[in-house]
């Protein structure tokens, strides 16, 4: 006679002096009982959590941005022209400096955003969290690319003007542009700092929020709970 997987679950065998839950065999080898939607809710979500987590401590320090070339933030293109100008001058330094504390205010408002992003996993639907867990490697960064890039950006730009502010590059700004409009003939130029920092901000943030999401679907290392081991362990397998 066979068993069923739902039999067997509840057998207990001895092993070596020890009692085995056959339990724990049968998820390990993906015979278990199949995953609720309750589980895969739980596990996506507590996925994106901790990705996002290990995201904002990763960005969210000093040179998170700015050492990193994969999401460092360059000077608007709408200011090229006023580096070019400054630069035959020598005053190139000034847009270093822009670049440079633009770069801060980001790695400064980083740690908010994890809040942001905690709040837009709790609002995920049942329909959501199983269009992301049998999506791609990157659909839960779809998700939040498609569906919370506005309310992220409302709610992220007072963070990153203030950071802004707060490191000086409203200031660096100023007197770059003053420096600029001393030089005679040049062409007006005006860039959206904050909105512009704001969407790189979210670029860098969304850049490795993915990666961790593809991680932490194919490296069982990643899955630091028993949860994620079941739940990834199955999309994976």
């Amino acid at each position: 006679m066979m068993l069923s997987g739902a039999a067997l679950a509840g057998c207990q065998t001895t092993l070596g002096g020890g009692t085995l839950n056959l339990q724990s065999v049968l998820d390990s080898a993906g015979l278990g009982s199949p995953l609720t939607d309750g589980e895969i809710g739980a596990g996506l979500k507590e996925a994106l959590k901790i990705g996002t987590e290990r995201v904002v401590a990763q960005v969210g320090t000093l040179d998170g941005y700015y050492a990193d070339p994969a999401i460092r933030i360059p000077l608007p293109g709408d200011l090229d022209k006023v580096h070019d100008v400054l630069t035959r001058i020598g005053l190139n330094k000034l847009t270093a400096d822009l670049e440079l504390k633009l770069n801060r205010a980001a790695e400064r408002a980083a740690p908010e955003a994890k809040a942001v992003f905690w709040q837009a996993i709790t609002e995920m639907t049942l329909q959501d969290v199983r269009t992301i867990w049998q999506g791609p490697d990157d659909a839960a960064t779809r998700y939040f690319r498609g569906k919370m890039t506005t309310p992220l950006t409302q709610r992220f730009t007072p963070i990153v003007l203030d950071s802004m502010n707060e490191v000086g590059a409203i200031r660096s700004y100023d007197r770059m542009m003053a420096n600029y409009k001393a030089v005679p003939f040049v062409p007006d130029v005006k860039a959206d700092l904050t909105r512009y920092t704001v969407g790189k901000s979210l670029d860098g943030l969304f850049h490795y929020v993915g990666k961790e999401e593809a991680a932490i679907r194919h490296d069982p290392a990643k899955r630091t709970t028993q949860l994620l081991q079941r739940v990834f362990g199955t999309v994976s397998s």
